[in-house]
């Protein structure tokens, strides 16, 4: 849907489903909402009053394997980043997400039944503007093994992606896409979140990936990976890695019109280049509309930002 018109949900749409890490059972709700409402969690189920939070990157608690939205009171919804992708990438500027449990059901590991509820809602105009965030300059985060950075690019949003895992079956991998609906439904939406055998106790004792299974995530031992279904894309783990960054920076508030690269990065990393970014008021500007023509080549940009950080590749 090309427009410079909100748009919200024309009805509700509900997922059930268990958290890939709680083990938990949850069922969640796509429900529509007014222009300038954003995309709004309400989680219920809780002893008291729903709590309710909007999606916003300074309303993340934690990145550790997952996006963790809450607010003082603490953690409300963690694993946001599949369904925030799916609305992201189709378009979808306000809606709430109503949900009675501590974590958006993991589904298959991807976005996918995420973008069929959305599908089975459908998608309508509000008379309200959207506005986009314009990336004015670099903004830069970097560590040691990680690089995130946001550059200008007045005509969209596009993820860079780029893995490098030492494993056989994985390795270096890369991807960029320039976000569409179509792009996202093509090229991301399937892939699905993955991990290492090897890794399993240590995470369990960790209280993470109680439940992960071979039908929601994709499992790699030391020579294969393990579903029985096999991989659906030859380079699955890094198309996953993007759909995460998509979700991430969903967090923005607002459609993003920038180029975002990510080396070795993940959740962490995610947050840290969109928390430099919005810190920095001079690196972007709020605009109604995507410019019409492409940028001149050999126009001039400003140095980047530089935040250093002490990060690490997240492992899915």
């Amino acid at each position: 849907m090309k427009t410079n018109k909100q748009t919200t949900l024309r009805d509700d749409a509900t997922v059930k489903g268990i958290g890939v890490h709680s083990g938990q059972p949850a069922t969640l709700t796509l429900r529509p909402a007014e222009a300038g409402t954003g995309i709004v969690f309400i989680r219920t189920g809780l002893d008291g009053a729903p709590r309710e939070v909007r999606a916003d990157v300074r309303a993340v608690t934690a990145t550790e394997f997952a996006t963790v939205i809450g607010d003082t009171g603490g953690p409300i919804c963690s694993t946001a980043e599949h369904v925030l992708a799916a609305l992201s990438a189709l378009g979808v500027d306000n809606a709430i997400i109503e949900i009675d449990g501590p974590e958006v059901p993991i589904m298959d590991g991807s976005a996918d039944a995420f973008v069929q509820a959305i599908d089975r809602a459908g998608i309508v105009t509000l008379d309200a503007p959207r506005q986009y965030i314009k990336v004015l300059r670099p903004v830069r985060v970097a560590s040691a093994d990680s690089l995130g950075e946001l550059r200008p690019n007045a005509r969209g949003f596009r993820v860079e992606v780029e893995i490098d895992f030492d494993h056989p079956l994985v390795g270096h991998q890369s991807c960029g896409i320039d976000v569409t609906p179509a792009s996202f439904r093509r090229e991301l939406a399937r892939a699905r979140t993955f991990g290492f055998m090897k890794d399993v106790s240590k995470l369990w004792s960790a209280g993470y990936a109680l439940g992960a299974t071979f039908e929601n995530t994709l499992v790699i031992s030391d020579e294969r990976v393990l579903n029985p279904d096999g991989v659906r894309f030859a380079d699955e783990f890094v198309r996953h890695k993007a759909l995460d960054a998509i979700g991430d920076l969903a967090l923005a508030g607002a459609p993003l019109l920038a180029t975002y690269r990510s080396v070795r990065g993940g959740h962490k990393l995610n947050h840290a280049v969109l928390s430099a970014l919005m810190a920095d008021p001079a690196a972007w500007t709020l605009v109604s509309a995507p410019a019409a023509a492409p940028r001149r080549r050999g126009s001039a940009e400003r140095a980047p930002a530089l935040a250093p950080a002490a990060l690490r590749p997240d492992v899915s």
